[in-house]
């Protein structure tokens, strides 16, 4: 099975090798067709504590590292 990859913004980058992605989409509600959006909030593991908050970030999922991250960092964009 292929891991997924999703993209999103830092909102976190407080703890160490940890940051806190939220991740936007775009769904249409289904009575009354208007397109609106919906976030998740992602832990993410970052080895070399790299990552800001406001970078946009491409995120890839992983083996469970803790309680709540299982995704690692795959590329940062400033």
């Amino acid at each position: 099975m292929p891991k997924r990859i999703l993209q999103g913004t830092v909102i976190t980058a407080s703890s160490e090798k940890t940051i806190v992605v939220k991740v936007e989409r775009r769904v249409r509600h289904p009575l009354y067709k208007k397109t609106i959006k919906r976030s998740n909030n992602f832990h993410a593991h970052d080895e070399g504590n790299d990552c800001k908050v406001g970078d946009q970030v491409r995120i890839i999922e992983c083996k469970p590292i803790s309680k709540k991250k299982s995704w690692s960092v795959m590329q940062e964009k400033k």
